[in-house]
């Protein structure tokens, strides 16, 4: 569970919640709901943490105990706000550290990040259904259903459906960074 994950680092780094609520500025009460497993966090919120731990965000999703299997179901998978939007991710991988895939139903009008931003990964989206513009530093790509695109994330990236309809997609991340 994420929560009892945040609440083991925070521990080992020896901070109270208001100390990383300080260093992230996330409210203390937010955090403690985190831990508690009352509340998901948003993406924003889970890479200011994995900022604070020195971590990755599949780190913060890891379990040292998981199998070597791992069945994701729906239902049972991790959420993953996404800041100004109506929509969340969904973790498809357990946190194993190499490889994060993620879901997400865009809406019309919605995009993954308010500005282009890269991390040190390749990234490879693929659209399920619907039309999705990849912005890539200075490029606009729109992709059709079927369609995917792979790429060096360290470039400026972010997804955006611009057209009437939601748009479903599934994007693979290696290695997962904050």
């Amino acid at each position: 569970m994420l929560g009892d994950r945040l609440k083991a680092l925070r521990q080992a780094k020896g901070l109270t919640l208001r100390e990383l609520s300080e260093r992230t500025g996330l409210s203390v009460s937010m955090l403690s709901q985190i831990e508690n497993g009352a509340a998901d966090p948003s993406l924003g919120s889970v890479r200011k943490l994995a900022e604070v731990f020195e971590a990755s965000i599949a780190t913060l999703f890891s379990d040292p105990d998981a199998p070597a299997i791992h069945i994701s179901r729906p239902g049972e998978r991790h959420s993953l706000g996404v800041a100004d939007a109506s929509f969340a991710y969904e973790r498809l991988t357990p946190g194993r550290g190499d490889l994060e895939v993620l879901r997400a139903e865009i809406p019309p009008g919605q995009a993954t990040s308010p500005r282009l931003w890269g991390h040190p990964s390749t990234e490879c989206a693929y659209v399920i259904s619907g039309e999705l513009t990849v912005e890539l530093g200075a490029e606009r790509v729109t992709l059709a259903t079927g369609e995917s695109v792979t790429f060096d994330s360290r470039e400026p990236h972010r997804y955006v459906n611009e057209s009437d309809d939601v748009t479903t997609i599934v994007i693979a991340v290696t290695p997962p960074s904050p």
